[in-house]
């Protein structure tokens, strides 16, 4: 049965993936307009912030995929942890099937990506991009194309998708972590350590939080770590346990708060920033190129291989069920529409290559918003096909 707080989370979900729908087309056909210009001028104009010792001057894409996207990793890192200590990822019995699937997701897109890029033209390192799920525009779609869908698999899909996140920020660390500065990491160890000590402390006014993950961000920026990795490094350390007894808990309270700031706000800038590319000036190959196909096949073949191959498998051999009210149809669509990488896919792919080289970055946009695309009607349709099967007092 899904907690409260994780229906909480779905709704949320579900409300923010029509609008990040809408602002990647939006972002694609300005980019693709008479306004092109002026597309790239907003995206591209530089913008000096200094606080302190603290200096930085990066363009509005950066600056929100630098100090915004953190909050967003936040926030992935406080429902990670709900999950885990009092959620869907707290029960072995009902942990195996999402764990599978999601492991069968990661390696079967991956394993398709390199295929494609094994020759003299591949980009290997692209590959983590193929391993997220956009939970929220995956929900959307559920919503449209099954509204009857029985809650356990939708709770599936978000237990997939966060697995898969966690895997994929792990990846981030891992892989395109710069040129790593001691000292700054350094400072970032410490002030983990603080925030760690803190999180014994109840009554720590949340001015004291603010500032803590401030500067823990600022170090990791500084140290050569990826920005994504200070979001996460704070969630690690937001106490469970509320300020005063008989209150919600400090990590209940951060995630209800930020959450709608983050599907609403943070995700959409995002996407509008990094999901708008030309393709007036593209060679008339950029679609077929390595890295798009790799990405595009991966998403839509490799995710429903991998994750209802693997999900079956257990359900075969008896190492998992299926969930409630489920039928085979249902998951499998619920698969296919795991292969909506969308907004980790983007920010992954962007990592793989330097931020001036617009050709590589093209071919990531076009193998992403294709491949999740192509995902998001075989998977709808599919599973409306289940829904007008289901009896109605399903």
């Amino acid at each position: 049965m899904a907690t409260r707080s994780t229906l909480e989370f779905l709704r949320t979900e579900t409300g923010s993936g029509l609008l990040l729908a809408f602002v990647a087309a939006f972002a694609i056909l300005w980019a693709n307009s008479p306004w092109a210009a002026e597309y790239a001028a907003f995206v591209g104009r530089a913008i000096p912030v200094r606080i302190g010792p603290f200096a930085e001057t990066l363009t509005l894409a950066a600056w929100v995929k630098t100090a915004l996207m953190p909050i967003f990793f936040l926030v992935m890192g406080l429902k990670i942890k709900q999950e885990i200590v009092r959620g869907e990822l707290s029960n072995p019995r009902r942990l195996a099937l999402p764990v599978l699937a999601a492991l069968g997701g990661v390696l079967a897109p991956a394993a398709i990506f390199l295929a494609v890029n094994a020759g003299e033209d591949g980009v290997a390192l692209a590959w983590p991009a193929a391993v997220p799920t956009d939970a929220a525009i995956a929900l959307a779609l559920v919503a449209i194309a099954a509204p009857r869908l029985p809650q356990p698999l939708r709770v599936f899909l978000l237990t997939v998708a966060i697995i898969q996140d966690l895997i994929s920020v792990a990846m981030i660390a891992v892989v395109f972590a710069e040129t790593l500065r001691p000292a700054m990491l350094g400072g970032a160890l410490a002030t983990f350590l603080v925030l760690a000590a803190m999180a014994r402390w109840r009554a720590a006014p949340y001015a004291f939080w603010t500032a803590g993950f401030l500067l823990l961000w600022g170090f990791v920026v500084k140290s050569g770590l990826d920005p994504s990795v200070a979001g996460v490094l704070a969630a690690a350390v937001v106490p469970l346990q509320p300020k005063r007894p008989g209150g919600p808990g400090v990590l209940d309270q951060l995630l209800a708060a930020l959450h709608p700031y983050v599907a609403f706000l943070v995700l959409p800038l995002f996407i509008l920033t990094a999901a708008g590319f030309s393709v007036r000036d593209l060679p008339a190959d950029t679609p077929t190129a390595p890295v798009a196909l790799g990405l595009g096949l991966a998403l839509v073949l490799g995710k429903q291989l991998g994750v209802f191959g693997a999900a079956a498998l257990a359900i075969g051999l008896k190492w998992a069920r299926r969930p409630m009210g489920a039928k085979w149809l249902d998951l499998y669509g619920v698969a296919v529409l795991c292969g909506v990488g969308f907004t980790l896919s983007l920010y992954i792919g962007e990592l793989a290559f330097d931020p001036g080289d617009a050709l590589s970055q093209a071919k990531v946009r076009i193998g992403v918003v294709a491949g999740s695309l192509a995902s998001a009607l075989l998977g709808m349709a599919a599973l409306a096909v289940s829904d007008r099967r289901r009896p109605p007092d399903d």
